[in-house]
């Protein structure tokens, strides 16, 4: 996921777009050093490939209106390395010019290479192809992996010096990263851990860029690598060496969501203290992940059931707008602190009992200057304290900010901040070819199974991704059975019961060319059953399955060996027998046909027969709809409103939306919550809404994207929905 991960000071020196020279960057046990200034940071995720280059200056430019210092970016390497030696930096992949538009917003950027970055993204940004290269083991002393991980380092470290945008250079990278949060998996791999991580940190050090290095949870960091913390907090976090700084790699404003799972946000109350502790007790270099989560477009979302939406409950909502108040409470936040970067830098601290929960953290000079933290962190009651002969309320669970040691001017608890309500408002599709009475749809029906030659056929079945090497979510399995037709179920007619055992992700079954039904796993690994009646008829009757990943995993010891999809099939209930259709003789065809004639893309193959209607099918599967329309009014964000609709994927003159899948919060309505109690220590599970309702219904389509008209709006319905009752919606706040 978006776990912790290894910096590495990249350039000893950084300057802005204003200066000409570069300046030099090293640290000490307080901060980081600038140019000989110790400097508190504030830094915000934001990652270029999850939003598009047309909203990258807006994002930035909200961020430092928000009071923020630094940009960081994961660099996802299967987004550049599509196949080995073969880079790409185009569209949303842009780094050089994402890094250019931090600089020219003159702020600072942290590189996280990796490459390596869990994060909720595909195979945790790590290239599928690597795993079939003979004798690979991700992330351990494993010739193979070292090899492709530093190579790709070291372009990514040499295009950032052709760019000139290391802040040696006059450019704004200041931090980069190798490996991530690699302590947490590195006893899985036991002493070969131990040599793989001690190798990263040297091979990063090669990289002739005369860096100091930070390295994530990682508890015995070889010199001169730092270690540094993530979680929901950090404020008793302290680095291995009295020599190195506090830095925070990652405080997670919220929480990502899943497919049938619930919709987890965290109070900027909470928040806000966690930053205010964090700094209260000497932290100097503090980064939210995520500020702006933004969208996994395509298939990038990992998992399983990664949503497409990666809102993540930032301050910067997924398409863009501040999200009020937690935003505006937090610059309020970063601007108190900053009235005491000075002292919190340079200042001795002194740290007093109050009472119970209740501390003081006094900063002074040698001037008499003097700044001060007092915290509460009982969770439940509010406390009056006396300190320096004046009297103080402080709220349960917050802390009080005094930049002269009398004046409260924030307390993390007390929200002044508006807040917005956002809505999404329906706009029609309207088509562009304004001659036409109704609404045309092109539509096109695959049949189930096998289209065009086999790939293969196999006695018993095999690993889907190893199968389909994720070129696609989708792999046909079939095979038949034949029924005489004096068997005695038929006589009877009774239904026999198909039932399918899968390690997952999903798939949906068909018999005789007709849709029996959809089953899904959950968790890491996603085992499910699919269990169904189905109707035989005499003679040869066709099974088809067409089995479904959702997004490969993300991290976790080994990762790249878990498997997904069929791994038995039966019939139950056979003339009173099971007849196990497992050793078959199984059909396989990689893909769906309309994948292979490039339905989705504006280039599509011109040979490909559409079949025009005014009366779009309703629930059937294996379907692709096409329909030319007009952008929607305005200039408000745009979603597309996907709740009629049962499973797929969605492009828009091309570009890849991504998965859409309304399906049902699986939680209880008592697992939700009316409102939030900030007080006490955050968990995903804490603070949940949306039980019982889609996990995901508006998926994100950039203004970009759009021409005025004649837009190619193209979806591929896996299950059967109401494609009339899709709509555009404006996010627009009301």
């Amino acid at each position: 996921m978006n776990l912790c991960f290894i910096f590495c000071l990249i350039s000893t020196s950084l300057v802005f777009t204003f200066v000409s020279a570069g300046s030099n960057v090293t640290y000490d046990s307080r901060s980081l050093i600038i140019d000989g200034q110790r400097k508190l940071l504030i830094s915000a995720a934001i990652h270029y490939p999850r939003s598009v280059p047309a909203m990258w200056p807006g994002l930035v430019q909200t961020a430092k209106q928000g009071g923020v210092d630094v940009i960081e970016t994961y660099v996802f390497w299967n987004g550049h390395e599509l196949s080995p030696g073969n880079y790409y930096f185009g569209g949303r992949f842009d780094l050089v010019k994402f890094a250019k538009i931090v600089h020219e917003a003159r702020m600072y950027l942290i590189l996280r290479i990796g490459p390596f970055v869990a994060a909720e993204w595909n195979y945790g940004g790590v290239p599928v192809w690597l795993h079939y290269i003979p004798g690979t083991v991700f992330r351990t002393y494993n010739q193979p992996f070292m090899y492709h991980m530093e190579k790709f380092t070291a372009y990514i470290v040499n295009l950032m010096k052709q760019e000139k945008l290391f802040a040696s250079q006059g450019g704004p990278i200041i931090l980069s990263q190798i490996e991530n949060e690699y302590g947490f998996y590195e006893n899985y791999y036991k002493e070969d851990g131990k040599k793989y991580a001690l190798w990263a940190a040297k091979m990063a050090v090669s990289q002739n860029t005369s860096v100091p290095w930070i390295m994530c949870q990682q508890w015995d960091a070889p010199d001169p690598v730092i270690d540094t913390c993530n979680s929901f907090y950090c404020d008793q976090f302290t680095p291995t060496s009295p020599n190195r700084p506090k830095i925070w790699t990652e405080n997670w404003p919220g929480w990502f969501k899943t497919f049938g799972g619930r919709d987890p946000h965290r109070p900027v109350e909470d928040v806000a203290f966690s930053v205010a502790r964090f700094f209260q007790k000497g932290g100097s270099v503090h980064n939210y992940y995520m500020y702006h989560g933004g969208t996994n477009f395509g298939r990038t979302a990992g998992g399983p059931f990664i949503t497409t939406s990666y809102d993540y409950d930032a301050p910067i909502d997924e398409y863009g707008l501040p999200r009020l108040p937690k935003w505006g409470h937090l610059k309020e936040l970063h601007k108190a602190i900053k009235l005491c970067e000075h002292l919190l830098l340079h200042g001795k601290s002194v740290n007093t009992s109050l009472g119970p929960s209740v501390e003081a953290s006094v900063y002074t000079d040698s001037t008499g200057a003097c700044a001060a933290f007092i915290s509460n962190s009982d969770d439940k009651n509010d406390k009056t304290v006396e300190f320096r002969n004046a009297s103080y309320h402080l709220p349960a669970w917050s802390v009080s900010i005094l930049p002269d040691c009398k004046n409260v001017v924030f307390n993390t608890a007390k929200v002044s901040s508006p807040t917005n309500k956002v809505a999404m408002v329906p706009e029609k599709l309207q088509q562009s070819d304004k001659s036409q009475k109704t609404f045309k749809w092109d539509v096109l029906k695959e049949n189930p199974g096998i289209w065009g030659e086999a790939d293969f056929v196999k006695n018993g079945f095999v690993d889907h991704i190893n199968t389909t090497k994720d070129t696609t979510d989708y792999l046909w399995h079939t095979t038949s059975i034949l029924i005489g037709k004096n068997d005695e179920f038929l006589k009877k007619g009774s239904e026999p019961v198909l039932v399918i055992e899968s390690k997952g992700h999903a798939l949906h079954a068909f018999v005789n060319q007709k849709y029996q039904g959809t089953a899904y796993g959950n968790g890491s690994h996603s085992p499910f059953t699919f269990k169904n009646p189905i109707s035989l008829k005499a003679g040869k009757n066709e099974i088809a399955l067409l089995s479904l990943t959702v997004g490969l995993q993300t991290a976790g010891p080994f990762y790249e060996f878990v498997g997904a999809g069929v791994t038995s099939v039966k019939i139950n209930g056979l003339n009173n027998k099971t007849i196990d259709l497992s050793s078959n003789a199984w059909t396989y065809k990689i893909g769906v046909q309309g994948e292979h004639q490039r339905l989705h893309l504006v280039d599509g193959l011109n040979n490909t027969k559409w079949t025009s209607t005014s009366e779009a099918p309703k629930g059937q599967a294996l379907t692709w709809y096409k329909a030319i329309v007009d952008a929607p009014p305005g200039d408000e964000p745009v979603g597309l409103d996907m709740l009629y609709m049962g499973k797929g994927l969605a492009w828009l003159n091309g570009e890849e939306i991504g998965r859409y899948w309304p399906r049902l919060s699986e939680f209880k309505k008592e697992d939700c919550v009316e409102e939030c109690d900030y007080r006490g220590k955050f968990n995903p599970d804490k603070c949940v809404t949306g039980c019982g309702e889609p996990t995901q219904r508006w998926y994100h389509v950039p203004r970009s994207w759009f021409k005025p008209s004649g837009n190619v709006l193209v979806f591929f319905e896996e299950k059967g929905g109401d494609p009339t009752k899709i709509t555009f919606a404006r996010r627009k706040v009301v």
